[in-house]
């Protein structure tokens, strides 16, 4: 990589710690362009050659933090011996990142960035491809190997993936969610959907 590809590379990433910053802080009505050039001192020319938009900036930001989501569930499920161990990590796992990452996970459930996921589903799948490939490859051999209910595995992702996208917004946004209680008792409920 050229060390200007370098400096872009750094830039980008500085003008996303500063996003996520301003949206701890203020919220998705404060982090606007000029809140984002301020904080960064990046000039709004750069901003847009880097995301395109301040839109651009949010999807950005929240493909970052899915990306890592994605990547600590991955590795939950490699380390699983099997479906069902595989199963309560991965929920465990994710319950955990929001609560270790609770501004990040707010703005990746936030309406906004459910809009432009929604709008832009497709090319935001296949930048996650990367991610969601070890995901698919799991669940597809243990189905295989009968230890996962015979579903679509969009469907299998979903019985799994939903109930905690659910709990997960629930908990940041409404508050009214024992988090740890749900760590200790939704991956069996979770497993008990998929279980065959």
């Amino acid at each position: 990589m050229s060390p200007k590809q370098q400096r872009g590379e750094a830039t980008a990433a500085h003008v996303l710690d500063c996003a996520l910053d301003i949206y701890a802080s203020d919220g998705e009505a404060g982090l606007t362009l000029g809140a984002i050039t301020s904080a960064s001192g990046v000039s709004a020319g750069s901003i847009y050659h880097h995301f395109g938009s301040l839109q651009g900036v949010v999807v950005a930001l929240a493909q970052s933090w899915l990306g890592r989501l994605l990547g600590e569930l991955g590795a939950e499920l490699t380390r699983a011996e099997d479906a069902r161990t595989g199963v309560h990590a991965a929920v465990r796992a994710y319950l955990r990142f929001i609560q270790v990452h609770p501004d990040a996970a707010r703005l990746m459930h936030s309406v906004t960035v459910d809009r432009e996921i929604t709008a832009r589903a497709r090319q935001i799948r296949g930048a996650q491809e990367a991610r969601l490939a070890p995901l698919a490859a799991w669940l597809r051999a243990h189905q295989e190997a009968g230890q996962l209910v015979d579903l679509p595995l969009p469907v299998v992702e979903s019985l799994i993936l939903g109930p905690v996208t659910g709990i997960a917004r629930r908990w940041l946004s409404v508050g009214d969610i024992d988090i740890e209680e749900a760590v200790r008792t939704v991956p069996e409920r979770i497993w008990r959907s998929v279980s065959p």
